[in-house]
């Protein structure tokens, strides 16, 4: 008989244990199933802010190529207009530690030759005053916010020869005048200073300067 309830007590323990540990079981099911969720969760946002960070990727790639055609554009058109050629502008942009890096390149053909030059290469210091001139016109249309203000030139063109003069002279006009622009220059050369609304004389005599208006 003692050894029924000693069997009968240690039945009860067995049971009170597995009791126990079916509950430690159950709470670590709820854990893992808790577990699993915010698992799953996870994926989702690492999903989400990988399509995120893709789509700033390509909307980044999108608007870069955008500012890049509208400026290949207007300098090209520019060349185009001022030496009366079939000349182009081109940039090419690659990833440099992680980093955009631009080369710019004047390309024109001869006798079915196509040749591709950096702009101080090609024709003297005459079509790189011009590429110079058409980028910062074309980077004050693009820039966003607009850019308010006069465009603001030290002798443009001032490696450009007497031949194609009267060109650059009719391209700041028109520029001015499409993109209702003030431009405020600083010339030595006659044909530049005749195309302005208002001209004033600077000379200098020692220390002082004189200045008088030019009557058109």
């Amino acid at each position: 008989m003692q050894e029924i309830d000693i069997l009968d007590e240690r039945i009860s323990d067995l049971k009170a244990y597995l009791a126990r540990e079916s509950g430690k079981r159950d709470k670590l099911k709820e854990q893992l199933e808790e577990s699993k969720e915010q698992l799953n969760d996870l994926l989702e946002n690492i999903e989400l802010l990988e399509k995120v960070a893709i789509l700033f990727q390509k909307t980044s790639e999108f608007a870069r190529e955008q500012a890049k055609v509208q400026i290949e554009t207007l300098v090209t058109k520019c060349l185009q207009f001022i030496f009366e050629s079939d000349m182009e502008f081109q940039i090419e942009i690659e990833e440099l530690r992680s980093k955009a890096n631009a080369e710019f390149y004047v390309v024109t053909e001869n006798d079915g030759v196509i040749i591709k030059t950096k702009p101080e290469l090609s024709r003297g210091g005459g079509v790189v005053d011009i590429v110079s001139l058409a980028l910062r016109i074309a980077f004050l249309q693009i820039h966003k916010p607009r850019i308010q203000g006069p465009l603001i030139l030290d002798e443009p063109a001032k490696h450009v020869s007497e031949d194609y003069i009267y060109n650059v002279a009719d391209f700041l006009k028109q520029t001015s005048e499409m993109f209702n622009r003030q431009i405020i220059m600083v010339t030595h050369n006659q044909h530049l200073s005749a195309i302005s609304n208002n001209c004033y004389r600077v000379e200098h005599d020692g220390s002082q300067s004189t200045i008088t208006k030019v009557e058109s």
